[in-house]
C-alpha cells in the first residue's frame, strides 16, 4: 500500500514531511516510527506493509533537515526540536485513533530520540521498540569530547560521516542508499552529534525512568553502533516488561538487513502481545 504524504509546520515554521500507512481493517494500534541517520521515512515501506497487514496504522516522518523535510542538511540546534516534531506526528496519530495503543519504533540515532521522548511523554506510549540503539558508538570518548568542543566554534562543520556498508549486508539495500538523493553524502554537523552525545548523557542518568515496556533489538555485526550499548540500555531501564534480543551476524539496519523477516516477525510478536 502507497502511504498518505503531508506536512505539518513546526515550531522554527519549517515544513516536515509525514508518511503514513493505513489498513484496510479497523485498527488494533499505532506505530510511530523514528528514523536515524543515513536515513528517512521512505525507507519503512516495507516495514509498514507488514504491520498494516496485521491492522496497525504507521506513522513516519522525516526529521528536521532530512528526506524531504525542510531545514539545513542534517543539522538540529537542540535535540529537543526533533523531539517536539516526534511529538506532533504522536498526537496526531492518537487524534485520528484515540483510544488505541501507540507503539514507538526508533532506529539507531532515531532509537536515541525515542527514548528521550519516551522519559519527556511517557504517558502518550504503551510500548517502546529500540532497533540499533547508538546509544553507544564506536569512537573513543576523548573524541567525543573534542567533538562536543568543536560544535561550540564550528556548529556547522560536517565531521562524521557514516558508511552505507555498514548498514545491511543485502547489496541492493547498499545501492539503493549510495544512490538516494535524499542522504547523498550525508555527514553530520559537529552541532548534531553534540545534541546526540548530550542526549546519550541524559540517558545514562535516566534510564531508570523509563518505565512502559520495552523490546530492544541490536545485531552482533553492527559496526556503526555498539550492541553493548543495548545491553546497558537493557540492564538499567526502570520497566518490569523488558526484552533484550541479540542478533547473531546482523548488521546496522535489522530491518533493512539479510534476514530481516525473522526481525519484523519478532517485533510484530511482541507488539501485539503489548496490544
Amino acid at each position: 500500500m502507497e502511504p498518505q504524504t503531508a506536512t505539518f509546520p513546526n515550531k522554527a515554521g519549517l515544513k516536515i514531511f509525514t508518511r503514513t500507512w493505513l489498513p484496510q481493517a479497523d485498527a488494533r494500534g499505532v506505530v510511530v516510527i523514528v528514523h536515524g541517520l543515513n536515513s528517512h521515512s521512505g525507507y519503512y515501506q516495507w516495514v509498514a506493509d507488514q504491520f498494516t497487514a496485521q491492522n496497525y496504522a504507521v506513522y513516519a516522518l522525516d526529521l528536521q533537515g532530512r528526506g524531504q523535510s525542510e531545514g539545513e542538511r542534517f543539522y538540529v540546534e537542540s535535540i529537543y526540536d526533533y523531539i517536539n516534531d516526534i511529538d506532533t506526528l504522536v498526537d496526531s496519530a492518537k487524534a485520528d485513533y484515540p483510544g488505541l495503543p501507540v507503539f514507538m519504533l526508533g532506529h539507531s540515532a532515531g532509537g536515541v530520540l525515542s527514548c528521550i521522548y519516551t522519559l519527556e511523554h511517557q504517558e502518550k506510549l504503551t510500548g517502546l521498540i529500540c532497533e540499533s540503539f547508538a546509544y553507544q558508538v564506536p569512537a573513543p570518548d576523548f573524541a567525543l569530547t573534542i567533538l562536543k568542543g568543536l560544535s561550540h566554534i564550528a556548529p556547522h562543520l560536517h565531521t562524521i560521516k557514516l558508511k552505507n556498508e555498514d548498514f545491511s549486508r543485502d547489496t541492493a539495500v547498499v545501492d539503493f542508499m549510495n544512490n538516494d538523493p535524499l542522504i547523498a553524502n550525508e555527514s553530520q554537523p559537529t552541532k548534531t552529534m553534540e545534541q546526540l552525545v548530550l542526549a546519550d548523557e541524559r540517558l545514562k542518568k535516566e534510564f531508570p525512568k523509563i518505565t512502559i515496556p520495552v523490546f530492544i533489538i541490536h545485531g552482533t555485526k553492527d559496526n556503526a553502533t555498539k550492541y553493548s550499548g543495548s545491553q546497558f540500555f537493557y540492564d538499567t531501564a526502570g520497566s518490569s516488561d523488558k526484552t533484550l534480543k541479540l542478533y547473531e551476524g546482523h548488521y546496522h539496519d535489522l530491518l533493512n538487513d539479510v534476514d530481516k523477516e525473522i526481525v519484523i516477525t519478532d517485533i510484530k510478536d511482541w507488539v501485539i502481545k503489548h496490544s
